[in-house]
């Protein structure tokens, strides 16, 4: 029945039944293996692009990023999409001119910090963490978590990216919150010999460089799952942050390098001139 309606042979149907896979379709099922523990490596975040950085660049396989796209399409194997939320949120004055004006890029380390707040609910309550990411690297140089929203948490990030990175003449770029327009923040910037910058009104713009990191944390960690308490949650947080960001996420605006790694070549680039 099958043969007549498709206009196939009886024995060149059992030729076709019989017949190995071929070359091309063995080819694939090796790749789609190495898909499957680039995209689980990354824990389940990357997709097509990044997959195709990690077997370009970490495994040296050469293949085309068109026929990874298909083969995790086919396998039902995707990364994580971003959802928006509608947040409400009064700014203060200004206490510092911005000195960034959205230049988002640096050429060495060190010289501009970007930091902010971020906020998730677990369900014992809600966790708090304020990060200083570097904008020539995209490196978070600092961070603090806490259960509560108080000015001392935008400070131990910051004392922690200064223990770190001995920085000098940095300037630090925020938003117009509260912690950040705090007498004590502006004194530990000033005592550091650091330089304070802020974006404009209500403008998430003027800080994107950490807004994108904010958004990338939300959907490959806090959004994929529940929380059984603060304490769980803090502690996903620093694992994703010094266990996974800094040292293996690529970026594709590092040349699908991860941050350390950029940092790591920028210093033997330095080194050997």
């Amino acid at each position: 029945m099958t043969c007549r309606v498709l206009r196939v042979s009886t024995s060149g149907y059992y030729d076709w039944l019989a017949r190995p896979a071929s070359a091309r379709a063995v080819a694939d099922a090796e790749l789609l293996g190495a898909i499957r523990r680039a995209h689980l490596d990354s824990r389940g975040t990357y997709g097509a692009p990044r997959v195709h950085a990690e077997l370009r660049l970490g495994l040296g396989i050469r293949v085309g990023r068109k026929r990874i796209a298909r083969l995790m399409r086919g396998d039902g194997l995707a990364g994580v999409c971003h959802r928006r939320k509608r947040r409400g949120w009064r700014p203060a004055p200004a206490t510092h001119e911005d000195l960034v004006r959205r230049r988002f890029v640096a050429d060495r380390p060190d010289r501009v910090w970007f930091t902010d707040i971020t906020q998730h609910r677990a369900a014992d309550g809600w966790v708090y963490c304020a990060a200083v990411v570097g904008a020539f690297s995209r490196r978070v140089v600092g961070w603090s978590i806490s259960d509560r929203i108080r000015t001392e948490l935008v400070v131990d990030a910051l004392e922690m990216a200064r223990w770190q990175r001995k920085p000098i003449g940095t300037i630090v770029h925020s938003d117009r919150g509260s912690q950040y327009t705090s007498w004590v923040f502006g004194h530990r910037l000033r005592q550091a010999g650091l330089l304070g910058s802020m974006g404009r009104v209500a403008s998430s713009v003027d800080n994107a460089l950490i807004e994108s990191f904010w958004s990338t944390m939300q959907r490959e960690l806090l959004d994929r799952r529940t929380w059984r308490s603060r304490t769980e949650l803090a502690s996903a947080i620093f694992e994703w942050i010094e266990g996974y960001y800094n040292p293996r996420r690529r970026h594709t605006s590092l040349g699908n390098l991860a941050p350390a790694e950029f940092e790591a070549l920028h210093t033997t680039t330095l080194a050997a001139a």
